[in-house]
Parts: C-alpha cells; sequence; structure tokens
C-alpha cells in the first residue's frame, strides 16, 4: 500500500473497556493504520514487575488478583468473552507460576518472561474490542519478528534478523491487506527465551516495526495531546509544540519527558519516519510531529525533568596531571552495565549521574555493594540522592549569547549541585534538590516561554 502507518496506544490508552474502544475507533477510522502495537493495560506491568522481585503467598495472591481485576474489568465489559477469557485465564495461571518460581530465585530472563504477559493479554482482548467494531485483525506475536541479543531487562534488536523475520512473516499479511495487532516493548534472544527492550520501549517496537516495513509514519497515542514545552502538570500554562526535531525530541525523552521513549526515535530518525504524538482520549485535539527538519527552531523549546537521580562523586589525588582515571573508573561501570548519564570533572575529581533505564532498575539496584568496593580500590565514593534533574531544551545553546545569564538569574534563588552545558548544542542540565525541583521548572518556564 502506498501508505502504511504503524500506531501504538500506551498503556493508558488500553486501560480499560471504554479507552480501548476509543482506540478501536481511532484505527478504524484510518485506512492506512495496518500495524497496530500496544502496551500492557495500565498498572499491569507495576504488579508484574512486583511479582517478578519474588514475594510471600500471601503478597504473591493480592497482586495476581490486582493483575486478574484489571483483566477482568475488561471483559466483563465485552458483549461476548467465550472466546477470550480462557485465554486470559492461561495467562494468568501462568503468571502465578512464573511467579512462584521468582519467589524462590529471581532472574533477569524470568522477570522479562513474566512482565511480557501484559502485553499479550492486552493485545488479545483488543482483538475482541475490534470484532464488536465488525472489524476483523489478526494477533501476531512480535517475539516471531523482534530479534534481539540476550541483555535481559533492556535488549538491543538485531536489526539483520528483526528485518528478515518481517519480510518472511509480517509483510506478507500486509500484502494482503489484513490489520495486525501485536505487542511493544518485547522481543526474543537467540535460543528463544523472552526479552524486553526496557521501560517504555513500546514506543521503541513500533518505530523498529515502521522501519523494517518502510511505513510513512508512526502514531503515538497516548493521554496526552502532544508534547509540550513542559509537564502540564507541573506548568498548567505549558503550550503543546507543533512540530520538533528529533534531537530536540530525543533530548526531552532522554532527560524526562514522558510522552516519548528515547531509543523510539533510533529507527525513526535512520530512515527519516516522522512521529506524530497524539491524544487517543481526544484525537481531534491535534498532536505534535517530530520530523527531522522542522521549522522555525527557537533557542528554547522545553524543558524536561527527571526525578530520582542518583550523583556520584569520585574522588582521588592521583588523578591530578594522570592518565588512565577515568578509563578505569568507566570499564568498572561497564562490567556492571551502568550506563553514565551527566558528567562534570575537576582536577581530583569526577561527578556523574547514573542512567536507569532497564525495566526494573532503581538506584539501590544500580549501586551494588561489588560496583561501590570495585570502585574504591580507585578513589573516594561519595553518593548523593534526593536530587532531580532539570534539562533545558533548545537549539545552539553552546554559541547563543545571553543563555547562561537568563538561565542563571532565574535559578539565583536555588541551590544547583551540578551543571552540565557544553556538550551537547541542545541541552543545558542542572541538578537540583528534588524538593526545589518543581518550582525551578516553574521559574525557568515563566521566564523563557511565558
Amino acid at each position: 500500500m502506498s501508505h502504511l502507518s504503524v500506531a501504538k496506544f500506551g498503556g493508558t490508552s488500553v486501560a480499560n473497556h471504554a479507552a480501548m474502544t476509543a482506540c478501536a475507533k481511532i484505527i478504524i477510522a484510518d485506512p492506512n493504520t495496518r500495524v497496530v502495537v500496544l502496551s500492557a493495560s495500565a498498572g499491569v506491568t507495576n504488579l508484574l514487575v512486583a511479582l517478578a522481585n519474588g514475594v510471600e503467598a500471601e503478597e504473591r495472591r493480592k497482586l495476581v488478583g490486582e493483575v486478574r481485576s484489571i483483566q477482568e474489568n475488561i471483559l466483563n465489559e465485552l458483549k461476548d468473552d467465550s472466546c477470550v477469557r480462557p485465554i486470559i485465564e492461561k495467562y494468568i495461571e501462568n503468571i502465578e507460576y512464573l511467579s512462584e518460581a521468582a519467589s524462590l530465585a529471581t532472574s533477569a530472563a524470568l522477570t522479562d518472561e513474566l512482565i511480557s504477559h501484559g502485553e499479550m493479554m492486552s493485545t488479545q482482548i483488543f482483538i475482541e474490542i475490534l470484532r464488536e467494531q465488525n472489524t476483523t485483525a489478526t494477533w501476531l506475536d512480535v517475539r516471531d519478528i523482534v530479534a534481539t541479543n540476550s541483555h535481559f531487562g533492556k535488549a538491543a534488536p538485531n536489526d539483520e534478523q528483526t528485518q528478515a523475520n518481517s519480510d518472511r512473516v509480517l509483510k506478507p499479511l500486509i500484502d494482503r491487506g489484513e490489520l495486525i495487532i501485536t505487542q511493544g516493548f518485547i522481543g526474543r534472544e537467540p535460543s528463544g527465551k523472552t526479552t524486553t527492550l526496557g521501560r517504555g520501549g513500546s514506543d521503541y517496537s513500533a518505530a523498529l516495526l515502521a522501519e523494517v516495513l518502510n511505513a510513512k509514519d508512526v502514531l503515538i497515542w497516548t493521554d496526552v495531546a502532544g508534547i509540550y514545552t513542559t509537564d502540564p502538570r507541573i506548568v498548567p500554562t505549558a503550550q503543546r509544540i507543533d512540530t520538533m526535531s528529533f534531537a530536540e525530541a530525543a533530548e526531552m525523552a532522554t532527560f524526562g519527558a514522558k510522552v516519548l521513549h528515547p531509543a523510539t526515535l533510533l529507527p525513526a530518525v535512520r530512515s527519516n519516519i516522522p512521529v506524530y504524538v497524539g491524544s487517543s482520549k481526544a484525537p481531534q485535539d491535534g498532536g505534535t510531529w517530530v520530523t527531522r527538519d522542522p521549522q522555525p527552531r527557537p533557542t528554547f523549546r522545553a524543558i524536561a525533568l527527571r526525578r530520582d537521580q542518583t550523583l556520584l562523586t569520585l574522588s582521588s589525588l592521583s588523578m591530578l596531571h594522570a592518565q588512565g582515571f577515568l578509563a578505569n573508573v568507566f570499564s568498572i561501570l561497564a562490567k556492571h552495565k551502568i550506563s553514565v548519564d551527566t558528567i562534570t570533572t575537576s582536577e581530583i575529581s569526577v561527578a556523574l549521574t547514573l542512567d536507569k533505564t532497564g525495566s526494573t532498575s532503581s538506584g539501590t539496584e544500580l549501586l551494588s555493594g561489588e560496583l561501590l568496593e570495585a570502585l574504591r580500590e580507585y578513589c573516594t565514593v561519595k553518593v548523593d540522592t534526593g536530587l532531580a534533574l532539570v534539562a533545558l531544551i533548545g537549539n545552539d545553546l553552546h554559541i547563543a549569547a545571553g543563555v547562561a545569564k537568563r538561565i542563571f538569574d532565574t535559578l539565583e534563588p536555588y541551590s544547583v549541585r551540578m551543571i552540565s552545558y557544553g556538550a551537547s548544542t541542545n541541552n543545558i542540565c542542572m541538578l537540583v534538590q528534588s524538593e526545589y525541583a518543581d518550582e525551578v521548572v516553574r521559574s525557568l518556564h515563566k521566564s523563557l516561554f511565558e
């Protein structure tokens, strides 16, 4: 077909029967949408992550009951659930079995297998929702398409194998004119085990499928009508951005804006596929197009906020005029599969924030005793928590005159723990105390956007 769109619907868009029905109507109204990627229903993934961490029998029954309740609430509103109910029941039984196994011994592979069930259930139910709207769709296990490595929790796709799988399995279905319903967030590694692409990876799945199908665009349907100059929950006067560049959107997503997953844009940028972000609850309200070179491109585009940051300060006199210190530090972090986020250095110390984008990662898990012990062989280690990263996103920020003055005049009442400025043309990052983060965002937005 001449114009093929891949649509993705997030967890709040498939949270209940009414939300799913609204999504079905969006799909039916757009004949170009032939591949639909769904997240798990809102709340389900968090419950499955809790089960995967291993819990006692009573807590396990409670959590499984909550998963069952979310699915039951949708099933009970279907006109006919006779086909899908036994399928969902089978998934629930499997969740019970896997969560019992997790209570005995947890593993990253078991976690991925368990939390993949959320997407499996939402897509099976969605087929019935479409059927109620007199639309036939084909359910597809995305693991038959998306091939990944074995880095459970944050797997990287194997692009060549994914393309081959798509050519063999997915393209023939599209060529026959079928509407495909499949899962986001999950894939399969070489030995056949389920993997996940990291939290928020459903967007990534949609962009990957768009790339292998040579689609014209990716439509991300969420609970907000586009991307805003900042989170409207923090700043009610935030304005919607009609068009923005891949670079700007990637910076926003990387630094905490929940609308897009950072990796979503990698396949889209590679293949120059425009990405649209709109609200499944109000599709008529319009949204934001993310493209390669939108115009105009203002100096200040948006403000993003990432909470719950861990700052690691590593100090050693042996850094002074020495070679290899940072190489040692980064090799230790790489060995523990930790990605460094922002960084500043002085003569005898380096301060860095840590990335937390795996499926189940949290700050405490990132900083294991083994990691800290390995670092302390080279330097003294100081850990600061209770911090938030405020990122100002824009264009040519490193050469625009007066930028620093405008920012730091606004930040005068607040203490800033760390600043990262100059490495990127698109962002300036500031680490502040968590309790002042919202105030900082509001002040910057008022000064730079209002």
